[in-house]
């Protein structure tokens, strides 16, 4: 099928063949299935509830791969409808999956609508599927063919398994010279920050480019919340990794990248579900870089995709096609 005729060269580069061939995304971690009431108000009073899933891996997955570039997701699931519900969803995504089947549960997340604007998640991870992920789970020659690896904060802290997943896959790229990607995705109920700090600047260190909102940043250099963007994107930045990028939400972006500074301001929308939106962002990046973009195309990209995740429920669904990056009729605004 051609493209749309009104698409850039750039978008159609996107959603070429020809980034799978030099190599894609390879990620691992967790991903859960999830029940999202669908009334607002409490989750005890709800009528129905959505089916689907989450997982800020397979969310990054998603979005690469809707943007024509391949990608690879290693996990465990569970021997489990919900398990056959991710797989399937993500091969539908035209994500390539290894998956090792457990005895163990497919993880679960529920998440109530409190109000218009506030969200309360409820998670059945302990013991899952998921957290027996280990180093022998990652196929020989998979992370050495990436074009990048991309993994999270959260894998590590979900026991010593997927630690140990996390530092092969890391010391397998450093060895075959595959760039690594590290969003630091803090989660407070599955460890504190005291015990997360040296294990983010442990991946830190070993980044290529480093993704981190401005809490999760102040969590690895262990500051106090008046350290502005500026100040912890450097200080991220002498830890090792040459791309650094905090994510504000609302606000955009700080980014220093080879020194330099860079503000990328929020495309404007109306936000309907603001969960998923930081992965999408990544997702954007990430697929301009893998498709040989500069970082600043990389950065306006990844604005819009930020934006276009929120306007609708869900963590992965709105994540764009390389013709629906013009949707919101964004600038492409990326001040120095």
């Amino acid at each position: 099928m051609s493209e749309p005729a009104s698409e850039s060269r750039e978008q159609r580069e996107l959603a070429s063949g020809s980034a799978a061939q030099r190599g894609g995304l390879v990620t691992l971690g967790e991903t859960l299935g999830l029940l999202v009431a669908e009334d607002v108000g409490p989750l005890s009073l709800a009528k129905g509830m959505r089916l689907s899933m989450g997982g800020a891996e397979s969310n990054v997955a998603i979005g690469v791969s809707r943007l024509g570039v391949a990608a690879t997701w290693i996990g465990r699931l569970g021997r489990d409808p919900i398990g056959d519900l991710i797989e399937r969803n993500l091969l539908a995504e035209r994500v390539h999956t290894v998956v090792h089947r457990d005895d163990a549960p497919t993880a679960m997340m529920l998440r109530e609508r409190r109000t218009g604007s506030v969200q309360n998640v409820t998670y059945y991870r302990h013991g899952s599927a998921g957290s027996h992920l280990r180093p022998e789970d990652v196929p020989a020659g998979v992370v050495e063919d990436a074009g990048v690896l991309h993994l999270t904060g959260i894998t590590p802290a979900l026991g010593e398994g997927p630690a140990a997943a996390v530092r092969e896959a890391l010391r397998r790229a450093r060895a075959a010279g595959v760039p690594v990607s590290v969003d630091l995705n803090y989660r407070s109920r599955l460890w504190d920050a005291a015990t997360a700090a040296p294990v983010f600047r442990e991946l830190a260190a070993a980044a290529d480019m480093l993704f981190a909102g401005d809490d999760e940043a102040r969590i690895a250099l262990e500051v106090d919340d008046r350290t502005g963007p500026e100040k912890l994107a450097s200080g991220l930045a002498e830890l090792g990794p040459r791309e650094v990028v905090i994510k504000r939400g609302r606000h955009g972006a700080t980014a220093l990248i080879g020194g330099e500074l860079i503000d990328v301001p929020a495309v404007p929308v109306q936000v309907v579900d603001s969960v998923g939106a930081g992965d999408a962002f990544v997702a954007g990046y990430l697929a301009c870089r893998l498709t040989g973009r500069d970082p600043h195309e990389g950065l306006r990209t990844a604005a819009v995709t930020g934006a276009l995740a929120v306007t609708v429920p869900g963590d992965w669904e709105a994540s764009p096609r390389p013709h629906e990056l013009t949707l919101l009729g964004a600038e492409e605004d990326v001040r120095r």
